[in-house]
């Protein structure tokens, strides 16, 4: 299984727009970050956990031509503001299943009502097959099982997903017991690090490790990374053995 980091930045981006400090200045180009976003793939399944702004573009870059599926975490507009964008996949596919909490399928529903609708349609909109997903049932694309991982992003629930040895987790600020015991065992963590200061509704450095001390995962890589965390570079070499930053293009293989 392989998993493309479409974009690792928070809901600004990096370099933010009109920013002077370094890191938004950087010439290394992991310091450079799209939103958030991840696609999961093997020779069975493509898999999009999100699509925000910079959807198109992540997909020309990544060379993504099927979506079987996509997952959404929560309604946020750098997690789903791309949803357009799925236009060409439905028309080489036809109805593209997304998956979310009904309040998220609501949300978009009603923000992107011409893709949602079936009457007096568009010819030219995309169509979706929306799917519930409840945090205490597993469901499978083309046979792959998929585990909702239910988590609060401040007063906001969120779903990360396990899919296989693989979890993704984003925009948490707090997890129950019974949830992070669904993650024991993966061999690859993915979970958001906005900066080193605490922040209201996103992990900081210090409760995201020890949330890998729970977790015991055998590699973790962070994202949703914020200009105010400082360069790759630098962050990356004071983090323990097995703990990375993940970057815009990075692919691994699990």
């Amino acid at each position: 299984m392989n998993v493309y980091f479409l974009g690792t930045g928070t809901s600004q981006g990096i370099p933010v727009i009109g920013c002077t400090d370094a890191v938004c200045n950087s010439l290394d180009s992991r310091d450079k970050r799209l939103r958030v976003a991840v696609w999961v793939y093997n020779e069975n399944f493509s898999i999009v956990i999100d699509c925000g702004p910079d959807f198109r573009m992540q997909m020309l870059a990544s060379g993504c031509n099927r979506m079987d599926a996509l997952l959404f975490t929560h309604e946020h507009a750098d997690h789903t503001a791309g949803l357009d964008d799925i236009r060409p996949f439905y028309f080489k596919q036809g109805d593209i299943p997304v998956y979310g909490h009904p309040r998220v399928l609501e949300n978009l529903a009603r923000r992107f009502d011409y893709i949602f609708t079936t009457e007096n349609k568009y010819p030219g909109a995309p169509s979706v097959l929306p799917i519930a997903v409840d945090k205490n049932e597993p469901f499978s694309i083309l046979n792959q099982a998929v585990i909702p991982i239910n988590a609060c992003h401040g007063g906001l629930q969120v779903f990360g997903y396990r899919i296989g040895d693989f979890a993704y987790l984003t925009d948490v600020k707090t997890i129950e017991e019974a949830e992070i015991e669904k993650i024991k065992g993966v061999k690859v963590l993915v979970i958001n690090v906005l900066r080193k200061e605490p922040h209201p509704t996103h992990f900081n450095l210090e409760e995201a490790l020890a949330f890998i001390e729970k977790v015991q995962p055998e590699k973790t890589y962070f994202t949703h990374v914020s200009h105010n965390f400082g360069f790759h570079e630098t962050i990356e070499s004071e983090l323990p053995p097995n703990v990375f930053v993940a970057y815009d293009n990075l692919e691994i293989t699990i």
